[in-house]
């Protein structure tokens, strides 16, 4: 089977800027059917969830990040997406560190909005697992007192971009 390439891409503008502002998260299966913009053809972005999944927004500044490798082998034929979120949550509470046990014991959806008013959907039919992170106090008085995450989903497919209002309704918790 040809794989045939549809289009190239120019230069861009350096108008962009790095890092992440918020992340949603929903608990697995309660997506539903999924509906797509098709106005362009291609099935990118994800205009509505069928069911009604309850998102819980984590505002985050600074040092979280969201990346996704691509793997492909010509040995096996396959390729496949591995999306790694890492968190850093400051400041620790009691209500946060019940929180993150649920979190890690959880296989949640993660919608990820970055600092260019993009959203990302993180674990769309696998979900998303907490492989690793870290409950620090750290050693200076400047060190982070918080917790670390590291989310990991591996997807056939990158993260969709997903429309703005999707998240509209998200529980905040940011002050727990």
């Amino acid at each position: 089977m040809a794989c045939t390439l549809t289009k190239g891409r120019n230069e861009p503008c350096k108008d962009v800027v790095g890092g992440i502002t918020a992340v949603y998260l929903a608990d697995f299966g309660t997506l539903g059917a999924i509906t797509y913009d098709s106005g362009s053809g291609v099935e990118d972005t994800i205009d509505a969830f069928g069911g009604t999944p309850t998102w819980f927004q984590f505002d985050v500044k600074g040092a979280s990040s969201f990346e996704q490798t691509i793997t492909s082998s010509r040995d096996t034929g396959t390729s496949f997406y591995e999306q790694v979120l890492n968190l850093t949550l400051k400041k620790m509470s009691k209500e946060t560190h019940n929180e993150l046990k649920l979190i890690v014991r959880s296989r949640p959806h993660v919608v990820v909005e970055d600092n260019n008013g993009n959203k990302f959907m993180m674990g769309l039919e696998y979900g998303a697992e907490v492989t690793g992170g870290s409950v620090v106090t750290g050693t200076a008085m400047g060190d982070l007192s918080g917790y670390t995450l590291t989310f990991t989903a591996q997807e056939k497919l990158p993260a969709n971009f997903v429309d703005a209002t999707i998240t509209a309704d998200a529980s905040e918790i940011s002050d727990i």
